[in-house]
């Protein structure tokens, strides 16, 4: 297995190549530097911008030569080929990421061992099933209509291409299986704070099988976002049918744009989670510990680097003055919790957010309006609010920082939500039955038992659609009735 990633003897840049449909492109001409200060070079995109969308749609065709389970099959093969360990691809990108992403060595050592659990059969089984129908995809599926008309339905795939996320490296798997199991021919453009990881995964496919039909329908490169030349002449019907991003508010709203007829956008656009606990985690100092035990889970997992970590905490205590008291104590509970996560689950933040220290700075005095749990060895930090409402800068909260905000009803956290607001944990299990006929009226995405939001799964909708169903063009057959 040859290695993925060269690193200049010279410096601290790094090359990553182009991968067009199994062809590596190394003429290494532009350099970028990464989120957080890993720098690299790759070919210019703008040079291959001819080559790097499918240009005849008819060589998707090879895909219907794969029935489902011979895709499952090759997916599982090149699952077992992602062990940390043994694939010199994977530890490259473990490398850079450790200087590119946001997170800390310790907790991205836990998400790449988990690459090929994603992989597995059961995993893409399910996920196809439950949101597809497996039939959809191997067939056309026939149903008699009420006119007497038959129809015939089918999912193909589509030209896609994939604007990843690099908060997670999981990402990257994710969107690899989704566009392997839709039959699309797949572009990914890399992020700047993970720009390895889609590259080590489909260079492990060629090691694999370098003329399976995936293999050759797997594309990755990097070009900086917003850049006009290259965008204008690529985002177009005749070389892309779908777009699915995520990113920003600035992001999407640049790529939006370029959307015009034949040309599908599926965004994962900013979300922010919260909590809602209500007073039976009061009812004594054993609920109170789990209760706290489950929610430094939901803010740590993943350094609060993931759009369904939980920011804000509203909690039934009370606003009374025994309430506070209450709330205080939670808050306390809930920071030793945090900082005493297993290191494979969350750690120190690798940067804390500097304005954000200097607000947390800012109000650490003002006891009679806020309290403030840790934080001062940039370790994360719990801000209890000593009246209802959050803190002025609750949508920056990151570094693992919580607000916990008191409340004496439910109806104050339901009314606190919106269409930004991803994942809800609730706590106890009894409240959430109570709240997901409501909390979806008001935009809310996810419902979960608090202490499980990192535990998503690729068979469930996400962000309120089903991406996967959405990359598909259900196509239809109609015979009239003679």
């Amino acid at each position: 297995m040859q290695t993925t990633l060269t690193k200049r003897l010279d410096s601290k840049t790094y090359e990553i190549p182009i991968i067009l449909r199994g062809r590596l492109i190394r003429d290494f001409s532009e350099s970028f530097g990464g989120r957080n200060g890993a720098e690299f070079t790759t070919p210019s995109a703008k040079k291959y911008v001819n080559h790097i969308p499918l240009s005849d749609p008819s060589k998707l065709k090879d895909l219907y030569d794969l029935s489902v389970e011979e895709i499952i099959t090759f997916l599982y093969d090149l699952g077992q080929h992602l062990t940390l360990s043994e694939n010199e691809h994977l530890q490259d990108a473990y490398k850079l990421a450790c200087e590119a992403s946001g997170l800390t060595s310790e907790v991205l050592l836990t998400t790449y061992r988990s690459l090929p659990f994603l992989f597995h059969p059961t995993n893409i089984r399910e996920m196809l099933e439950k949101r597809i129908g497996i039939q959809y995809l191997d067939s056309w599926v026939p149903t008699k209509m009420e006119d007497g008309r038959t129809i015939s339905i089918r999912a193909f795939g589509s030209r896609t291409v994939h604007i990843i996320a690099g908060n997670v490296p999981t990402v990257s798997a994710a969107s690899l299986i989704r566009g392997c199991c839709t039959r699309s021919d797949t572009i990914f453009k890399l992020p700047s704070n993970d720009p390895l990881t889609a590259t080590a995964l489909i260079r492990t496919m060629i090691d694999l099988e370098p003329t399976h039909p995936l293999t050759k329908h797997c594309s990755v490169l990097y070009w900086r976002g917003g850049d006009k030349e290259f965008e204008e002449r690529f985002y177009r019907p005749e070389n892309i049918e779908k777009i699915i991003a995520w990113g920003g508010f600035n992001s999407i709203k640049h790529i939006s744009q370029y959307l015009q007829a034949g040309l599908d956008l599926i965004t994962f656009d900013p979300k922010i989670s919260i909590s809602i606990i209500g007073e039976e985690a009061f009812q004594d100092i054993r609920t109170l510990s789990i209760a706290a035990q489950r929610a430094a889970i939901d803010v740590g997992s993943f350094n609060q680097e993931a759009c369904l970590n939980s920011r804000i905490m509203y909690v039934q205590s009370g606003t009374s003055e025994e309430g506070i008291r209450r709330l205080n104590r939670f808050g306390e509970l809930l920071y030793s919790a945090l900082i005493h996560l297993p290191s494979h689950v969350s750690t120190s933040p690798k940067v804390f957010d500097k304005t954000l220290k200097d607000d947390i700075e800012g109000i650490r005095l003002d006891e009679d309006f806020y309290r403030v749990y840790g934080g001062k060895s940039n370790e994360g930090a719990v801000i209890v609010s000593q009246f209802d409402e959050p803190v002025d800068f609750s949508h920056r909260l990151c570094s693992r920082v919580v607000n916990l905000v008191p409340i004496d009803s439910i109806d104050s956290a339901v009314q606190s939500v919106n269409c930004y607001t991803q994942t809800v944990g609730v706590f106890p299990e009894v409240l959430k039955f109570k709240l997901r006929d409501t909390l979806p009226l008001y935009g809310v995405q996810r419902i979960v038992s608090l202490g499980f939001a990192a535990t998503a799964s690729l068979a469930t909708p996400q962000d309120a659609i089903e991406p996967v169903r959405r990359m598909c063009k259900w196509i239809v057959d109609e015979k009239s009735v003679q």
